[in-house]
């Protein structure tokens, strides 16, 4: 049930691997070969993996196509995820069965592996903060999928720790270092489409209390530590697939693990609004419930100047100012300014997303005074600030804002009611939600 193999220092690891060539195949998340090219650091960084999901497999894939890391350790509390992320690992560096990777069923066990400098965090969202603070504790970097939180005293947590052990952290929210989104944020900041009036935001339907039945847990399986700080339920294969299953699993539709569809694609394009309207550091002061009840969609999210980010079925994320409109997703991108079409693309054949984001730039950003932080590829951007120390471009506060916005409108769908939000102090205002609303019951040992 807890497999593992021999903890291997850096120094012994990389005699082992000597060099290795970069990830064959295609993957948005592969690195270029050149990643710092001759001036790569004579010091490698030393990564672990902790939940060996299908997202995770894309991010192994890219970081391990990196010049200057090394993948140390692969932990998942499945045994057959694990090992085969450990045989991925060993298998690309040349590394014989037994030898190289070391593979924990416990994340514990990367966190205190010295040789380790930075890890990706890719278990389902009800454990991202417990592994992300003891990392960050730990005086470790971390890489951590999206939403950064499952509630927003984590959220607090996590921004707090970050800044308090001077450590780098990058949340997962990778449409920031696409182009498309970028230049939508561009135009939106520099008053392409004059005063920002609203946004809609397009995604799926707010999490739901788990009823799932109970299923005979397979061996294999560490079940008391999947469910971790998540009241205890029975085994169900939706929450946890068995194998090395190709599709995103439905843990993430229930509220005791995930956040449901606003905390899923919400926590990418709310964050897309938080970066239009220039509120990384900030949010909204008022959420209101959709003015049916118990409908799934009307909740909104409202700022102190009056612009409301309203959750729509629509295009993805959609600007509306007085003198025009931009929309954007991935691969697709409009831009209206007046009744003028400047740039279109939703998938016509006599044009690409990129040529009418490129036109969009040429007509109305070529002496912008707002330049907003160019990164082009998420992963090589996080390597780079550990070696810099810089802030990344969906760093803590970042990452941590925009989770508070998709809990902060979850909790206006569970409640059905009108909060008021500090987004200074992170409370409720006058008297509105309640205490309990920020954060959960944690099941023992765990809590944050």
């Amino acid at each position: 049930m807890n497999p593992k193999s021999s903890s291997v220092s850096r120094r012994q690891f990389l005699k082992l691997t000597g060099t290795f060539a970069v990830a064959a195949g295609a993957s948005s998340l592969l690195l270029p070969r050149g990643l710092f090219g001759a001036d790569a650091p004579s010091r490698q960084i030393g990564m672990g993996f902790i939940g060996m999901g299908i997202q995770s497999r894309g991010l192994l894939r890219g970081f391990l196509s990196a010049k200057n890391t090394r993948v140390l350790a692969v932990c998942d509390v499945d045994t057959t995820r694990r090992e085969d992320a450990k045989k991925t690992v060993d298998k690309h560096y040349g590394v014989a069965s037994g030898a190289g990777c070391a593979a924990y069923n416990d994340f514990k066990e990367i966190i205190q592996q010295k040789d380790i400098d930075a890890v990706c965090v890719a278990t389902p969202d009800h454990w991202h903060a417990i592994v992300t603070l003891a990392a960050l504790r730990s005086g470790k970097d971390v890489y951590c999928e999206k939403p950064l939180t499952h509630n927003i005293h984590e959220a607090i947590e996590v921004m707090r720790a970050v800044n308090d052990n001077k450590r780098v952290l990058q949340t997962g929210s990778m449409q920031r270092s696409m182009n498309e989104f970028r230049v939508a944020c561009e135009l939106v900041q520099n008053g392409a489409i004059g005063k920002v009036q609203r946004v809609e935001c397009s995604f799926g339907d707010p999490g739901i209390p788990c009823d799932l039945a109970e299923e005979p847990v397979e061996p294999g399986l560490d079940w008391n530590q999947w469910v971790g700080p998540a009241p205890l339920r029975p085994y169900n294969s939706i929450l946890s697939p068995r194998g090395m299953h190709n599709h995103f699993p439905n843990w993430r539709n229930y509220r005791e693990f995930g956040g449901g569809m606003v905390t899923d694609w919400g926590a990418h394009h709310l964050d897309i609004a938080q970066w239009g309207l220039a509120m990384d550091e900030s949010g909204p002061v008022e959420i209101l419930p959709p003015e049916k009840p118990g409908a799934k969609r009307g909740a909104k999210l409202v700022y102190a100047n009056g612009v409301t980010v309203e959750h729509k079925d629509g295009f993805g994320v959609d600007f509306f100012g007085t003198e025009g409109e931009v929309q954007v997703n991935r691969g697709k991108f409009f831009f209206k300014r007046g009744s003028e079409n400047i740039a279109d693309y939703t998938g016509q054949k006599d044009t690409n997303c990129a040529m009418e984001v490129q036109k969009a730039e040429a007509a109305n950003l070529k002496d912008a005074k707002i330049k907003l932080y160019q990164s082009n590829n998420h992963l090589i951007d996080f390597l780079q600030c550990v070696e810099s120390r810089k802030k990344p471009i969906t760093n803590e506060g970042v990452g941590g804002h925009s989770a508070i916005c998709c809990h902060l409108m979850n909790q206006a769908y569970y409640h059905g009611q009108k909060l008021k939000w500090d987004p200074k102090r992170l409370v409720f205002a006058d008297h509105t939600g309640n205490a309990q609303w920020l954060t959960r019951d944690y099941r023992s040992p765990w809590k944050v």
